[in-house]
Order: C-alpha cells, then sequence, then structure tokens
C-alpha cells in the first residue's frame, strides 16, 4: 500500500498487476451452441413474459440453486455473472426473442463439473420452481423443459 501511494506522490505509473487467471478456452460464438434450435413464433416467448420473464426466471433460477444444499457446491468458484448473462442468452435464443447465445457448447461448458443425474434434477426442479413463480404456464413449461431434456446427454457425465 505505502509503495503504491510513494509511486503515485511522485508521479510514476506503477506496474500492472497481474491477475492469476486461467482464460477461457478459444470457441466459436454460435447460436449452434445453445443445444437447441429455437421455438418458431413468439407464442413460447410471450407465455414467458418476454425477455424481462426470462431475466426474472434465470435470476431465480441461479439464486434458488446456488441456495440449494443439493448442489450449491457446483457453483462455487464460477463466474456467476457470466452465467446469468449466458442462461438468459440461452433461454431468450430457444423462446425466439430475437437474442444471440455467446456462451459454449453444453459438452465443453460443463466438462470439467462433474455432473451427476441428480445435480440435473435438481436444477430443473428449481427451474420448474422458477417458472411457477413468472406464472408460465404448465404447458409451456412443459415444452421448453422438453427443449431442455437432450441437453442432460452432453451435461451429466455420471
Amino acid at each position: 500500500m505505502v509503495n503504491i501511494l510513494i509511486v503515485a506522490l511522485l508521479g510514476l505509473q506503477a506496474a500492472p498487476q497481474t491477475v492469476q487467471e486461467d482464460p477461457v478456452d478459444p470457441y466459436t460464438q454460435s447460436n449452434a451452441n445453445a443445444g437447441a434450435k429455437p421455438f418458431a413464433g413468439q407464442g413460447m416467448l410471450n407465455a414467458f413474459h418476454g425477455k424481462a420473464g426470462i431475466a426474472r426466471i434465470v435470476d431465480n433460477l441461479v439464486t434458488r440453486s446456488v441456495g440449494d444444499a443439493r448442489i450449491s457446491e457446483i457453483f462455487k468458484g464460477q463466474d456467476m455473472v457470466r452465467l446469468r448473462r449466458t442462461l438468459k442468452e440461452q433461454f431468450c435464443y430457444i423462446l425466439n426473442g430475437s437474442c444471440d447465445y455467446t456462451g459454449r457448447d453444453m459438452k465443453s461448458s460443463h466438462k470439467d463439473l462433474g455432473l451427476q443425474a441428480a445435480d440435473f434434477n435438481a436444477l430443473v426442479e428449481n427451474l420448474q420452481i422458477a417458472m411457477q413463480r413468472e406464472k408460465v404456464p404448465f404447458f409451456a413449461q412443459n415444452r421448453f423443459l422438453a427443449k431442455l431434456a437432450p441437453m442432460k446427454r452432453k451435461t451429466v457425465v455420471r
């Protein structure tokens, strides 16, 4: 702290601090990475109350999952800002909300998490609660979950 103060008083530039962080492996951004094709038309997007509804659902889902003793460990040390952003993009893209998905594909983005079927199921339960809180009609919840279900094969490893 004293060194920084001396440098500032003398008008010298301090050396930039380096962050010890592993970079994200390079990947090509593509909507194909979202794991599912979008619904046709605006019906599903409307059922989810548009982009604002999607944002509320994702925020509720992430908050609920981080606090869920069954799966909270999975989220420790993760970039939660990025997780929220990419989930919002993914859901918006799948619900045909004119969004682009900038995240990695499902397999590579989940590869080191060691997810089990029980983890996936807990996340789905939390998503169902978040959708119910947003008052998404039951038929729309089921249609959306049917789009997400095949992702289990790419995310669950044990």
